[in-house]
């Protein structure tokens, strides 16, 4: 039997904007029979992952602390994607940023002054950008795959942070174990709401966010950013250097991973431990996806990933479900969400006969 896949002349825009939500009621669905045909209660850990954060008030405060570095390092993933630059390696940015923002802490622990905690985040921001230079000179100069280069850079990353953690940067009063010393309270992210967790890198996700919206819909960079994406041709015929919108995309997106690596360890974390990395890197893919690379769906793609990650924490504590349960579900998340892509730009062609799939 011959299946072919054809290409829609004008994907219907409806369910471009309905699929998010189809591949989120998918991904419970899929879910709740998987987990139970494996013996646990899957409906109960449906239930208690996507719902349990939303209806205990007192774990709003911890969606806003995980959906921040989501929403950052999405905004910045979705600008190069638009662009047709395609950086896998925001992990390994996020933690490099971590990195130069907790040298800056260590080399003025023992001072103070209002002005440490944004040199730390300028360190963050171009600790971030210094790494995302490299798979960019590697694709500009060389021709090098940016997916590939920038993915294995994070492994390299990570190897970097374990070395400090267990050399230079470990805390001389710390008792052997593999961490820096705890940041002092000007080098700390200040709480936005009294007696709660939520620290000022909350609000400034969402700021950022608006101002990628103004920059890519208002301004020539996001026009030439777009245009780039979408019609190549045509942007070479109006003027646009390809090779400043890779570097420009790319360092967009490095800078704002590492903003977010910095904002997390000058806040939950409050210093540098070798469980850093902590996967939002890879997650923001998902969240840049489902929020349509637009930053107002990324904000709420970025609250839906938030709630599975806190909802996995409460399931796996009150019915035992386990720790890679989260990242079950939003990889589920990511495939439902390309395969109802695929069934709304295509149309199946089964034995000659063309059966339309996704028509609104």
């Amino acid at each position: 039997m011959l299946i072919e896949l054809e290409k829609r002349k004008e994907p219907s825009r409806l369910m471009l904007y309905l699929t998010p939500f189809i591949a989120v009621l998918a991904t419970m669905l899929a879910g709740a029979i998987i987990f139970t045909l494996i013996g646990h209660d899957g409906f109960g850990a449906v239930g208690k992952i996507f719902f349990g954060p939303l209806l205990d008030t007192y774990k709003w405060q911890d969606l806003g602390v995980k959906a921040a570095p989501l929403i950052l390092i999405a905004v910045g993933l979705a600008i190069g994607f638009r662009a047709n630059v395609w950086n896998i390696g925001a992990e390994g940015q996020y933690i490099m940023g971590g990195l130069a923002g907790t040298g800056v802490a260590l080399l003025t622990w023992g001072m103070e002054g209002w002005w440490i905690l944004p040199a730390m985040c300028l360190a963050g921001v171009a600790g971030g950008m210094a790494y995302a230079a490299i798979p960019t000179v590697l694709r500009t100069r060389f021709n090098v795959n940016e997916i590939l280069s920038s993915l294995m850079l994070t492994y390299v990353a990570v190897q970097l942070l374990y070395y400090l953690m267990r050399g230079p940067w470990k805390d001389p009063e710390g008792f052997n174990f593999p961490q820096t010393r705890m940041f002092n309270d000007w080098q700390l992210l200040p709480t936005v709401v009294p007696g709660t967790v939520v620290h000022l890198g909350v609000p400034i996700a969402f700021i950022v966010a608006l101002i990628a919206w103004f920059v890519m819909s208002r301004t020539v960079f996001g026009f030439r950013i777009r245009v780039v994406g979408a019609a190549p041709a045509a942007a070479r015929y109006g003027g646009f250097n390809a090779r400043r919108t890779v570097w420009a995309a790319l360092l967009t997106g490095g800078g704002l991973a590492g903003f977010a690596g910095i904002l997390e360890a000058a806040g939950p974390f409050g210093q540098m431990v070798p469980q850093f990395p902590t996967n939002y890197g890879f997650t923001a893919i998902i969240v840049a996806f489902l929020g349509r690379l637009h930053p107002a769906g990324i904000i709420l793609a970025g609250i839906i990933l938030a709630v599975s990650y806190v909802g996995g924490e409460m399931a796996q504590s009150s019915i035992g479900l386990p720790n890679a349960a989260t990242g079950v579900f939003q990889a589920m998340m990511l495939f439902f969400l390309l395969a109802s892509d695929v069934l709304v730009r295509y149309r199946i062609r089964i034995g000659g006969q063309v059966h339309r799939a996704g028509e609104a």
